[in-house]
C-alpha cells in the first residue's frame, strides 16, 4: 500500500507541476479542421517577471511547410481585451511596424478582443487567401484582411526581432517559420 501511495503521489506533483505535456500537445477539434489537419510544430508559456501569463501552441496545416497556420494561446491570467489589443500594436512597434499603423491595428483588434480569465483561449488562424481569423474558445470573432497586418501580428511571436525569443524558439522547434515572415531558413 506504501508503494502505490508514493507511486500515486508522484504521478500526482508530476501532473500539478505540468512536466507532463500530453494533454498539452493536443490541438482544439477546430483548429484541425480548419487548417485540415493540424500538426503541431512547437509549443511553450509565456511568464512576465514569474507570472505564467499563457500556454502558446502553434500548428501548421498537413506539414510544418505550409503556409497556412493557427496560434493558440490558453491563457493562465486574466486579462481585458483592450491590454490585449494594445500590448499586440506595442509589439508590433517593436518589431518596426510604423506606430501610427501599429495603433490603427490595435484600435481595431480592441473592438472585438474579449476579456480572458484563466482557462479560457484565443486562437488567431492564417489563410494566405483569408487572412487572419481570430477565435475566442473556439467561436469566430473577427477576421482582418491582408498579409502585411498578419505578418506584423503573428511577428509579435515568430519574427526573429520579437520580444520573446525563448518562446518563439519554442513555437518553432526545429522548423522554419511559415513563409509569411520572408525569413530564409533550410531544414
Amino acid at each position: 500500500m506504501k508503494k502505490l501511495s508514493r507511486i500515486t503521489l508522484i504521478f500526482i506533483l508530476l501532473a500539478h507541476c505540468g512536466i507532463s505535456s500530453i494533454g498539452y500537445a493536443r490541438e482544439p477539434g477546430y483548429i484541425d479542421q480548419i487548417l485540415n489537419t493540424a500538426k503541431l510544430q512547437g509549443s511553450g508559456r509565456l511568464t512576465w517577471w514569474g507570472l505564467h501569463i499563457y500556454d502558446a501552441n502553434f500548428y501548421r496545416a498537413g506539414s510544418f511547410n505550409s503556409p497556412e497556420f493557427a496560434l493558440h494561446l490558453q491563457y493562465h491570467k486574466s486579462l481585458s481585451g483592450l491590454a490585449i489589443a494594445n500590448r499586440s500594436a506595442e509589439e508590433m512597434s517593436k518589431l518596426g511596424v510604423p506606430e501610427t499603423q501599429a495603433q490603427s491595428w490595435g484600435k481595431q483588434l480592441a473592438t472585438f478582443l474579449p476579456n480572458v480569465e484563466p482557462g479560457q483561449s484565443l486562437t488567431a488562424i492564417y489563410n494566405p487567401k483569408q487572412g487572419t481569423t481570430f477565435y475566442f474558445d473556439g467561436k469566430p470573432l473577427a477576421q482582418i484582411a491582408g498579409a502585411d497586418f498578419s505578418k506584423a501580428f503573428f511577428g509579435i511571436w515568430l519574427d526573429s526581432k520579437t520580444t520573446a525569443p525563448k518562446l518563439r524558439e519554442q513555437l518553432l522547434g526545429q522548423y522554419c517559420p511559415p513563409p509569411l515572415l520572408e525569413e530564409t531558413c533550410k531544414q
